[in-house]
């Protein structure tokens, strides 16, 4: 049965925030909020614990995960970022926004689209999942929890207990923080391509 903790959404208390770290780096899948809605999310290197949201989700190897980083130092580290993309960044993180970026070598294989070696990127407005990531010291691979047949992800960390509780290892309650999607936007090229437009503004990003 998994652990239920409830986080401040805006002071996370640290002492649950290491208890999840330590729950991540042991393997655990957890539930957590985001900027928009609640995500599942593990290790980064962790290939046992991505295959078991891969199930959850029943998902194929297509999927596309994302990095959830907690700043635009960590993203440099897993994603290629020139200049003009970097200021444009900076501008607008952290927000409701995936950036499809080029890969790093750090990023593991099976997180990468295998012909474009692309990755997504995000840097969540939610000061649990940045708390999170700040304490792990490295982004958590993520996808959103939207469950089998279901088009709109989970909003509530009772359902998402009472649902998963066997499936994950954690659910974070940080309080409703919406369902819309992201606005996601490919950035591999000199000008930015609007893929979809979702809570994010994707104004800025139109050439």
């Amino acid at each position: 049965m998994s652990q239920f903790f409830q986080i401040h959404p805006e002071t996370p208390q640290l002492r649950l925030i290491r208890q999840a770290v330590e729950i991540i780096n042991k393997g655990g899948v957890i539930a957590y909020p985001t900027d928009c809605a609640y995500a599942l999310g593990c290790h980064i290197g962790d290939k046992s614990a991505l295959e078991r949201i891969k199930q959850i989700r029943r998902l194929d190897d297509k999927h596309n995960f994302t990095l959830v980083c907690r700043d635009l130092s960590e993203l440099a580290t897993y994603a290629k970022v020139d200049n003009t993309a970097y200021r444009l960044l900076k501008q607008n993180t952290p927000g409701a926004y995936t950036f499809i970026l080029r890969g790093t070598p750090e990023v593991p294989r099976r997180l990468m689209h295998p012909k474009r070696r692309e990755i997504g990127i995000r840097i969540p407005d939610n000061a649990i999942a940045l708390a999170l990531m700040a304490e792990l010291g490295e982004p958590i691979m993520s996808t959103s929890l939207i469950l089998p047949g279901e088009t709109e992800p989970m909003t509530d960390p009772y359902d998402i207990r009472d649902t998963l509780q066997n499936q994950v290892d954690l659910v974070i309650d940080g309080g409703y923080c919406g369902m819309a999607a992201t606005t996601v936007i490919n950035m591999v090229d000199e000008v930015p391509v609007i893929v979809r437009e979702g809570a994010g503004n994707a104004a800025p990003f139109y050439g």
